[in-house]
């Protein structure tokens, strides 16, 4: 018995359906990503006299002492357009939960830091400060592993 040549037709059929089934895939995928991934617009609902521009504007603190913690939560942010105008050390490291303060007033935009990161609703506070000229402090505590920024 000889060998079976395969024809270029059948090689072309079959380079066609890898690929038909590749872009099946990533089309799922996208479509997956964004059903269940949450969109949340980084524009502030309220018009605030005092801070510039309409992008919502966070800090970002590191409650649990753990490296590069708030170095991450802030790309996650800046990549998902909120404007971090400063990361660093929370004045504590034994923060249990991670929360967002509210810092103008504003517990709508408050609110959309919140969901971006993953933390629940409960857990935004108010905490107006006339000497912050940001919207939100998020404060990552030692829950840091349940957040959007980190499981991804």
């Amino acid at each position: 018995m000889g060998k079976k040549r395969i024809a270029w037709s059948d090689r072309f059929l079959n380079l066609a359906l890898v690929a038909a089934g590749l872009l099946a895939i990533l089309l799922l995928y996208a479509f997956g990503t964004r059903v269940l991934a949450p969109r949340v617009d980084p524009h502030r609902e309220a018009d605030v006299p005092e801070l510039v521009g309409e992008i919502i504007q966070v800090e970002v603190r590191n409650g649990c002492g753990v490296a590069d913690l708030a170095g991450i939560a802030t790309q996650f942010l800046r990549r998902s357009g909120f404007d971090v105008v400063e990361t660093g050390n929370y004045e504590r490291t034994d923060v249990q939960f991670s929360k967002v303060v509210d810092r103008i007033g504003d517990i709508e935009s408050a609110m959309k830091v919140a969901r971006m990161m993953g933390i629940p609703e409960q857990r935004v506070e108010q905490e107006v400060r006339e000497d912050f000229f940001l919207d939100a402090s998020v404060i990552i505590g030692h829950d840091y592993k349940s957040l959007r920024p980190f499981r991804e």
